[in-house]
């Protein structure tokens, strides 16, 4: 019985911050179209977001290529249809893969960083500064990060699946003697316009919802160092787990319109 009322606490903490946290996106929403536009907060922004996750999202994306091409390789080989590798390998990486793994890697790496240094602005009182001094903070903390994400995110997606396929291809070449044009030929013929559409469409969302729950964490981060540590690692847990509620809804959506 214990047990069981643990759980259903678990659900109804999960449900209350999804409440909050809508609320939150709706204020985000709002401020979003209200001037001031802070653009020069936003360009740097999409820098450090875009630009200071490129290496760790290439390197994850090139690795992902490889070890799946080694990993369904001698599989294929045993049933012939080694042929079938770049269509495969395209088709997962594009649909799939791709902007998943990227999402969770940026998730932990941008979401952390937005919930701690939202949360320590949040305990050394530099938030309560900003409302006093006359500035917006949610406007120039929370939209220009969130907005950022939103926008670098699918160009990072698309980034790790290229390298990702350059990994697969270079597996290919080595193994089987496959030419570049033809391994990409045989990818860009595998793939279709829902392979292609719904992943970009998802990317944007994937984006935003790790900004979102990375500010919303971080914004309302409890005192004390111990509240710094736990808004950035609850801003990965939460994200990663609606990561994936988003990606299964829109697979969901995928199958019945495409």
């Amino acid at each position: 019985m214990v047990k069981y009322t643990h759980i259903f606490k678990k659900i109804r903490y999960f449900v209350i911050e999804i409440g909050a946290l809508t609320y939150f996106g709706i204020r985000y929403f709002k401020a979003l179209f209200k001037p001031p536009f802070e653009f020069k907060e936003l360009l740097r922004q999409c820098y450090q977001i875009g630009y200071k996750s490129l290496f760790l999202v290439s390197l994850t994306g090139f690795i992902i290529g490889l070890v799946l091409t080694l990993q369904t390789r001698p599989t294929l080989l045993e049933f012939g249809a080694v042929s079938w590798m770049p269509a495969m390998v395209g088709v997962s990486i594009i649909r799939e893969i791709g902007p998943m793994i990227t999402a969770l890697v940026c998730a932990g790496k941008i979401g952390s960083s937005i919930g701690a240094e939202l949360g320590s602005m949040r305990v050394t009182e530099q938030i309560d500064a900003m409302e006093v001094s006359g500035t917006n903070p949610f406007k120039y903390l929370v939209v220009t990060r969130v907005l950022a994400i939103t926008l670098m995110l699918p160009l990072l997606v698309i980034i790790a699946d290229f390298l990702a396929l350059y990994g697969s291809f270079l597996v290919e070449h080595f193994k089987g003697n496959v030419s570049l044009q033809l391994y990409f030929n045989e990818v860009i013929e595998a793939l279709k316009f829902e392979d292609t559409f719904p992943a970009t469409i998802k990317s944007f969302f994937f984006g935003f919802t790790i900004g979102l729950v990375g500010c919303y964490k971080g914004f309302y981060s409890k005192k004390g160092t111990e509240g710094v540590g736990y808004a950035a690692n609850s801003a990965v847990v939460l994200s990663s787990i609606l990561l994936f509620i988003i990606d299964f809804i829109a697979v969901f959506i995928t199958d019945i319109f495409f």
